[in-house]
């Protein structure tokens, strides 16, 4: 979705008069960055959402997105690139229990003093976000039907 529809969306939901007042802009302004830009043969402004993507394209720093994510309550995870499987399933999957396991064994050990450090919970947040990044590459190369019509698993697998 390009940024412009993505404000489309939100002023079907949220007051373009509000947002001006909050933001000290003009009504104008706010219409113009839910229309396409001028080089899509549109009227639009350069918004706030494309700004932050030249931002974040110009460093390739990664703050930038987590911060934005925090604003909202959540979180940045990078998404892997290219998931590597042999074709088979089963070890696929066992890897992503493997690394739960993992990150259970990590707060584990962290709490097993029934104190964590800043340290520790520094080691905690690394192995999650690993976790959370592998799985999302499961998720994403299943649902662009990567393990659709694979073989089934044979005896020795």
């Amino acid at each position: 979705m390009q940024s412009h529809e993505v404000l489309r969306e939100v002023l079907k939901q949220t007051s373009a008069k509000q947002i001006a007042a909050d933001m000290g802009l003009s009504l104008s302004l706010i219409y113009k960055w839910a229309e396409p830009p001028a080089d899509d043969s549109g009227s639009g402004a350069n918004n706030p959402l494309d700004r932050v993507g030249q931002l974040i394209r110009s460093t390739n720093d990664r703050r930038i997105a987590q911060w934005v994510c925090e604003q909202s309550g959540g979180f940045f995870i990078k998404n892997p690139t290219t998931l590597q499987h042999t074709g088979h399933l089963i070890p696929l999957t066992n890897d992503i229990v493997q690394d739960f396991a993992d990150m259970l064994a990590t707060i584990a050990m962290s709490s097993a003093d029934n104190v964590i450090t800043p340290q520790e919970a520094k080691t905690i947040r690394n192995r999650w976000e690993q976790l959370k990044s592998v799985t999302e590459g499961f998720v994403r190369a299943a649902e662009s039907g990567h393990f659709e019509n694979l073989p089934p698993p044979t005896a020795t697998d």
